[in-house]
């Protein structure tokens, strides 16, 4: 199957084994960027733990559930935000005020919204989530 954007199809692997109760899943190909968005969203108790396998085709990574996703997914295109448009683009895609994430690529690396704010930072807009 030919993968078009991994990253949304990793945020929908997430969703739907999440949806179904699962404890866990398994989402590849594995990269730096989804890499730092995982690290995100686990740091933020969306997701517990996840380890990268290394399975010889470029690798997956092993994330373990926790139950607090309500939805997440890509955003595309990747929209430019700068930092007086972030809420715009909250209400876009997140159901009220300080709840849910948005996460950024910025020069500064992946960060969720609140952080970019913090540090006064605009960037891409990756994906969401709540």
């Amino acid at each position: 199957m030919a993968r078009l954007n991994p990253i949304s199809d990793a945020m929908t692997a997430i969703k739907n084994a999440s949806d179904t109760g699962k404890a866990d899943c398994i989402v590849e190909p594995a990269s730096k960027l989804l890499g730092s968005m995982l690290r995100i969203m686990q740091e933020l108790g969306y997701i517990g733990s996840f380890e990268f396998v290394d399975d010889r085709r470029g690798g997956q990574f092993r994330i373990v559930l926790n139950g607090r996703i309500n939805k997440c997914g890509a955003i595309n295109p990747r929209f430019p935000v700068a930092l007086a448009e972030m809420e715009y683009w909250e209400t876009q895609y997140l159901p009220a005020k300080n709840f849910g994430i948005l996460l950024l690529t910025t020069s500064q690396g992946v960060i969720s919204h609140n952080e970019a704010r913090k540090r006064g930072v605009g960037g891409e807009l990756l994906g969401y989530v709540y």
